[in-house]
């Protein structure tokens, strides 16, 4: 029987990897994709807006061309912890059930079972898009989830969102060549825009080089329009393709089946000792940005790469 079980293969269920195995503690970490799956799936162009010593873990340095790094470089600097440190990392396997027993968790995955004394869950929170919940989003031309600039050259393009994915594919997107209209439903460009790239949006705003739409929604869409509730009324643009970039969120069914209890408020967020991570449910830890339910804003690597340390000390404790 493992001791840990960590779900979730991202910086975070790393960091946890690595705090197990310097315990001596027996574990796996389990991720459904590649390694630090998120990360591989943020858009090809992306830069943190952290600077890489703090995204590192363990004291493992990163180095990085710039002080923010790209999303390449994470990639790689995550890979070579995984590789360096012959990490006990399962690839492509995800987990389909977890049940609790008197003396054990028994973890299902689509390759294998496990049974172990705790589990960590390291899931994050990019696998499920918020969505709009309206007519026309399972249309393929809708997506909420923004890869390459170069796939919109030439096209009308709506993307609805206010925050640093939204206004940083609004703007890769016009400089390929896109025609981009922007649908806020507030008054602004969100708050939390990196620094560095509000003055430029604001510009291509004032300039005309970028449409936008504030205090507006989508209110349908079709194969080569979309329905724009604007303060002005109804309008309706000619459009080829839209991205509905408005976050994401953890799985909250996946925590409510395990007996973890949810706020009553917007927030969901999970209950967890904030000494020890470890949830309602005795022996199931939280880690990362999971921890924040909606808010999903409030935790990022820097923040949360600690929970590694409290929650191996907490086990070796018990």
């Amino acid at each position: 029987m493992l001791d840990i079980v960590i779900v979730g293969g991202g910086p975070i269920g790393i960091a946890c990897g690595l705090e197990a195995q310097k315990k001596e503690l027996s574990y796996i970490i389990l991720e459904k994709g590649p390694i630090v799956n998120s990360i591989y799936n943020y858009p090809v162009n992306m830069q943190f807006f952290s600077s890489s010593e703090r995204l590192e873990i363990d004291d493992i340095p990163f180095i990085s061309k710039e002080a923010k790094p790209s999303r390449t470089e994470a990639l790689e600097y995550y890979r070579r912890i995984v590789t360096s440190n012959t990490l006990n990392l399962k690839l492509f396997e995800k987990v389909i059930e977890i049940n609790k027993s008197e003396s054990a968790f028994h973890i299902q995955t689509t390759k294998a079972s496990y049974a172990c004394k705790n589990v960590v869950l390291a899931t994050g929170f990019y696998d499920i898009p918020n969505t709009l919940e309206i007519k026309g989003e399972e249309l393929p031309k809708v997506t909420h989830y923004y890869k390459d600039p170069h796939f919109y050259a030439g096209q009308k393009l709506a993307i609805v969102g206010a925050s640093n994915s939204a206004i940083d594919a609004a703007l890769e997107c016009w400089r390929k060549g896109a025609e981009v209209t922007l649908i806020i439903r507030g008054s602004e460009i969100g708050k939390r825009v990196k620094y560095w790239v509000r003055p430029d949006i604001i510009n291509r705003i004032e300039e005309g080089s970028i449409k936008v739409y504030y205090n507006s929604n989508i209110t349908e869409i079709r194969p080569f329009e979309i329905d724009v509730e604007t303060q002005k009324g109804i309008k309706t643009i000619e459009n080829d393709f839209v991205l509905a970039l408005i976050g994401y969120k953890p799985s909250f069914n996946f925590l409510e089946q395990l007996g973890i209890t949810l706020s009553k408020d917007n927030a969901k967020k999970p209950t967890y000792n904030e000494e020890t991570m470890e949830t309602n449910v005795k022996g199931i830890y939280l880690a990362g940005v999971i921890c924040g339910g909606m808010e999903t804003h409030k935790w990022f690597i820097e923040n949360s790469r600690i929970h590694a340390k409290m929650i191996v000390e907490d086990i070796i404790v018990k």
